[in-house]
């Protein structure tokens, strides 16, 4: 593995593919060996087939993801990991790992921080979450007002 440094493009466009809504669980469901739509659909709640769709395709564009047409009647369409895809296997399992073990116990921890003043029902500062990615700043540490 290379020297991390504040910025790899190559790094931003991955997680920008995987990272976007929906993809980690499709990409999970078609680790699982699950190949059409329908089933696709069904394994991962709460996905419109509109969104699968178009995440399939990005995937495909990309070369994650084979699509193949079986000619027949009913005409059958199965997705199918590409050896690039297949590789992604390892960073799933390593954000699935990482998601028992922090994930669940992150938001509780992050929901306990949160000092709620009596006088004002406001959050207090200090107990405030803060950014996490390296080399941002807020709008406050800026001197900006927050477009929130």
């Amino acid at each position: 593995m290379n020297e991390l440094t504040s910025f790899c493009p190559d790094y931003h466009r991955a997680v920008e593919l995987i990272g976007r809504r929906w993809t980690g669980a499709i990409l999970r469901a078609l680790l699982t060996d699950v190949k059409r739509f329908n089933d696709l659909a069904a394994a991962v709640p709460g996905l419109s087939d509109r969104m699968l769709a178009e995440r399939l395709k990005e995937l495909e564009t990309e070369g994650v993801v084979v699509r193949r047409v079986f000619p027949e009647t009913p005409v059958r369409v199965e997705y199918r990991l590409t050896e690039k895809g297949r590789a992604l296997e390892s960073v799933v399992r390593a954000v699935a790992g990482w998601a028992e073990s922090w994930a669940k116990a992150g938001s509780k921890r992050a929901a306990n921080s949160q000092h709620v003043s009596p006088e004002s029902g406001s959050t207090s500062e200090s107990n405030q979450v803060r950014p996490a990615i390296i080399g941002t700043q807020s709008a406050a540490q800026r001197g900006q007002k927050s477009a929130i």
